[in-house]
């Protein structure tokens, strides 16, 4: 992205993991940001982060406890701030399940809040966090994720003079994020077993880095109600277990509730507005406020054929057991040894 200076940053849920990673891109690469406001629930996480961000040292950054839940906060909050990266959710699929409407407070109502306070304040950029789980979902986590993609995308109808702009980013398991397998193999490594679901499993794959990069284009290129995915590989569950634990016992012990065997980023449903940007897909809104025309040739894009899906058990690149090795040790655990 462009510089920042003198720009004003806020992300949801920023003590999370992808919130940790832009916050760290956002500080070493635009130290002349205005300001970076970290806007999270949990008061021990954001304690411990104001520790690796001293004040002295890091005079741009702020801690705002707050959730999205609460509208007023919010409108608080983004006063004076330009950009907002949202990436606050619930989003343990199991855990959605058990206590649905708590999800839905945060995912879809809180969804909502952000949305109302960016209108009502005078933000220029909003980029929101998606997953893979929101196409064609299953479970009550991607359901509430994709009905958050529908409200920030049609925000952009609703916003009449204002120049702001809304988009999303979709993408796969953040390799290394909080609650993702590959750190929760390791640490089952010692016990000597490695519960797997389903041995045909195949999830996408993406890095911290590569998820900060999806934001970044998004808030630089974003003309409003693009839903961005990027091009990723896939990994099969197996060559994750075969790469941590190669003398571990792999014990299938079943689907858990909500979740499939593999995952989509784009449907055959989605194929209609969907094109092909290079290093990114995008999947359009069917009335973009925008010409479509001048959007396709300002980033050269290229439809998609009618029909197309992207799903990770289909997809045409993927991790292999020696690879997945060398990303654990570059994006995990640089002290790893399989």
């Amino acid at each position: 992205m462009k510089d920042l200076e003198n720009k004003s940053i806020l992300i949801t849920g920023g003590t999370g993991s992808l919130g940790k990673a832009l916050t760290q891109h956002i500080l070493s690469r635009y130290p002349k940001v205005k300001k970076l406001v970290i806007y999270s629930r949990d008061e021990q996480k954001q304690f411990q982060m104001a520790l690796e961000y001293p004040s002295d040292k890091f005079p741009q950054i702020r801690f705002l406890i707050g959730d999205v839940r609460d509208a007023e906060r919010l409108k608080r909050a983004f006063k004076d701030i330009d950009f907002v990266i949202h990436a606050a959710a619930m989003k343990h699929v199991p855990i959605a399940e058990y206590n649905p409407d708590e999800c839905v407070k945060t995912n879809i109502h809180g969804a909502q809040n952000v949305i109302n306070a960016c209108l009502e304040t005078g933000v220029n950029r909003v980029v929101a966090l998606s997953t893979d789980k929101a196409c064609a979902p299953i479970n009550l986590y991607g359901a509430t994720k994709l009905a958050s993609d529908k409200l920030f995308v049609a925000a952009n109808n609703i916003t009449g003079w204002n120049p702001i702009r809304f988009s999303v980013v979709r993408y796969g398991n953040v390799m290394g994020s909080n609650g993702s397998v590959i750190p929760f193999f390791i640490n089952m490594k010692k016990e000597g077993v490695l519960p797997i679901t389903d041995s045909e499993m195949t999830r996408f794959n993406i890095s911290l880095q590569g998820g900060v990069d999806m934001v970044m284009h998004a808030l630089e290129h974003a003309w409003g109600g693009e839903i961005f995915v990027p091009k990723i590989p896939s990994y099969k569950i197996m060559d994750v277990a075969e790469a941590i634990g190669p003398e571990c016992e792999h014990k299938v012990v079943g689907i858990r509730p909500g979740e499939k065997v593999h995952e989509e980023m784009i449907t055959p449903s989605d194929s209609f507005y969907t094109y092909d940007l290079g290093k990114y897909y995008t999947i359009l809104p069917s009335r973009p406020k925008w010409k479509l025309d001048d959007f396709v040739k300002t980033f050269d894009a290229k439809k998609v054929p009618n029909g197309f899906a992207y799903n990770s058990g289909t997809n045409d690149e993927w991790e292999t057991v020696d690879s997945l090795r060398s990303l654990i040790i570059e994006h995990v655990d640089s002290s790893f040894k399989a």
